[in-house]
């Protein structure tokens, strides 16, 4: 994992049960940097790091040139509660948030929004880790029928 990487990120990334074939999304990226230490264990998987600030997006966009050219990394602009797969994107495996009002118990409402988009957007046996933890808790993803 990459040495530049905070001893509290290398903690979260090294917690996440992720295989290197794993499809991964990350909400509320900022910066792209859990997500490109994620993406260097990644082989034939993938992250996609989301993030609500289009300035993040940017700085995440520039810092993840190499991950991004390798094909284990994308990013996009939406917020959480407005997430969608795209037409032909597969369903992710495992999602983490860090810092996201609307995971954390900030913003009920939208966390409301956000666990359904990420049902949808997630395999039935997806995992979803928010910080709060030691270093990350498991947020059950509900299933809607």
């Amino acid at each position: 994992m990459s040495s530049r990487l905070p001893p509290r990120l290398a903690a979260i990334v090294r917690a996440l049960p992720f295989r290197e074939d794993s499809r991964v999304l990350e909400i509320g990226c900022g910066p792209g940097a859990a997500a490109r230490a994620v993406a260097e264990q990644l082989t034939t998987g993938h992250i996609l790091a989301i993030d609500r600030s289009a300035a993040a997006i940017t700085q995440a966009k520039r810092s993840s040139d190499h991950e991004i050219a390798s094909g284990r990394m994308s990013v996009r602009e939406v917020a959480a509660e407005e997430f969608v797969l795209e037409p032909g994107e597969k369903p992710f495996d495992v999602v983490f948030a860090i810092r996201v009002g609307a995971l954390d118990g900030r913003h009920p409402k939208r966390g409301e929004a956000a666990l359904r988009r990420i049902a949808e957007a997630t395999t039935p046996d997806a995992r979803l880790f928010v910080d709060g933890g030691d270093p990350l808790r498991e947020v059950p993803i509900p299933r809607y029928r």
